[in-house]
C-alpha cells in the first residue's frame, strides 16, 4: 500500500510543477508605445487632431488581425482633470475593439509599478503599453533592459518591442502611420 505522505507530496510536486510550467509558458512579449501627439499648450491635455488620427491608425497595427496579439493594454492612471489621459486616449479605440479594459492602476512615475502588473500577468497574449516618452526608458530599465536606448523627443511613432526575459530591446520600429509618420529608415540605436 503507497504511503500517503508520500502521494500528498507527489501530488504537492506535480501541482507546483503544472503551475511552474504555465508561467514558463506564459511570457508575453512587451510593446511600448508613445501617446498620440499632443497640441503643446499647457492646458491642453487631449491629443491633437494628429494625435487622434494616430489612436484610429493603432486600431490597425495592433488590432485583432495583427500578429501583435495584445491581449493586456497599459496606461497611466489619470485624473479628474484629464491630467495624464493623451496615453489613454491614444489606446482607447484599440481595447475597444478588442473588447478589453485598458488597466490605470499605476500612476505614470512608478514604472515599478507597471513592472509588477506585467510580472503578475497570467492571460494569454502580450501586453501593450502606452505612457509619456519620457518614462518609457525608466520602464524598459525597471523591467530588465540592461541598455536602454533613449526614445527620441519629436517621434511619436515608435513600437519598442522586449521579449521575455526583458533583458534589452530586441527592436525598435515605426508604427508607419499613413500621412503621420516619415516612411524612412530609423535610426535609433538599440
Amino acid at each position: 500500500m503507497p504511503c500517503p505522505a508520500i502521494s500528498y507530496y507527489a501530488l504537492l510536486f506535480a501541482v507546483f510543477l503544472s503551475q511552474a510550467t504555465a508561467w514558463i509558458h506564459n511570457t508575453p512579449n512587451v510593446y511600448l508605445i508613445r501617446h498620440g501627439e499632443k497640441s503643446g499648450l499647457s492646458k491642453d491635455r487631449g491629443l491633437n487632431s494628429e494625435g487622434e488620427l494616430r489612436a484610429e491608425c493603432l486600431r490597425n497595427i495592433f488590432g485583432a488581425n495583427s500578429t501583435y496579439d495584445i491581449k493586456y493594454i497599459l496606461a497611466p492612471k489619470f485624473n479628474k482633470q484629464g491630467y495624464h489621459r493623451r496615453s489613454y486616449d491614444t489606446v482607447h479605440p484599440l481595447a475597444e475593439d478588442l473588447g478589453l479594459s485598458i488597466d490605470t492602476s499605476c500612476k505614470r512615475n512608478k514604472p515599478g509599478c507597471l513592472v509588477k502588473r506585467i510580472k503578475a500577468y497570467r492571460g494569454p497574449g502580450n501586453i501593450l503599453i502606452s505612457w509619456r516618452h519620457s518614462k518609457i526608458s525608466a520602464i524598459a530599465s525597471k523591467l530588465g533592459v540592461d541598455e536602454v536606448p533613449d526614445y527620441p523627443d519629436e517621434r511619436f511613432d515608435l513600437i519598442w518591442t522586449m521579449v521575455y526575459p526583458y533583458e534589452n530591446v530586441t527592436s525598435v520600429e515605426s508604427e508607419n502611420c499613413p500621412g503621420l509618420d516619415a516612411q524612412s529608415v530609423l535610426r535609433v540605436q538599440v
